[in-house]
């Protein structure tokens, strides 16, 4: 049996955004399934040394550039945000308890309504509320998931989803592991099709 194709991503990057509406296609072609796995950037950053690019007035000016140019180009539906950055430890930890407690498939159903709500709808998915109504839009109980996502347990599953991932050399988003092999970024995903073709 094939092993699952690991996603890792925050909310936070428009680009692990733009992955999360083609990975499971991708995997699906191949005959993968997805794991996804929240992470907190800052954390790693910090972790690694290594600054976020909003600390490096040149490279956002890129990247505000880029990101949209990446849009248009792959025909995704963009608005930039104006809640950003954003705080996205809740939206993390909301998806792992739905994960836990509802399953992998609705808790990547909850991610990518996440990132469309952020990136396309322009919503603060740094209010918990927020993310409780997005929740119910997808038949997720929202008392349940309110008091999930703020439970020490979830808390610390979310934390040991970013030391696995760092453990496995992971520092950015989206970050994607096949069969072991490693790449970082949206525009590594012609090889990770690739790299699947081979197996």
């Amino acid at each position: 049996m094939t092993s699952a194709i690991d996603f890792y991503f925050d909310f936070a990057s428009p680009y692990g955004y733009f992955a999360s509406t083609r990975i499971d296609d991708i995997a699906t072609k191949h005959g993968r399934n997805v794991a996804w796995h929240p992470i907190l950037l800052d954390i790693v950053y910090k972790v690694n040394g290594s600054g976020a690019p909003v600390q490096h007035p040149v490279k956002t000016e890129y990247l505000r550039h880029d990101v949209e140019r990446t849009a248009r180009f792959h025909g995704i539906a963009y608005k930039r945000p104006t809640h950003f950055p954003i705080p996205t430890q809740a939206a993390g930890r909301a998806v792992l308890w739905v994960q836990d407690h509802r399953g992998g498939d609705l808790a990547a159903d909850f991610a990518k309504s996440i990132f469309h709500a952020l990136y396309v709808d322009d919503v603060n998915i740094g209010d918990p509320a927020e993310l409780v109504r997005l929740g119910q839009t997808l038949g997720i109980d929202g008392a349940k998931l309110d008091a999930g996502m703020h439970a020490p347990a979830t808390k610390d599953h979310l934390k040991a989803e970013i030391d696995l991932a760092m453990a496995r050399g992971v520092f950015g988003s989206p970050f994607v592991i096949v069969d072991g092999e490693p790449f970082w970024g949206f525009d590594r995903f012609a090889q990770v099709e690739a790299c699947l073709q081979k197996r």
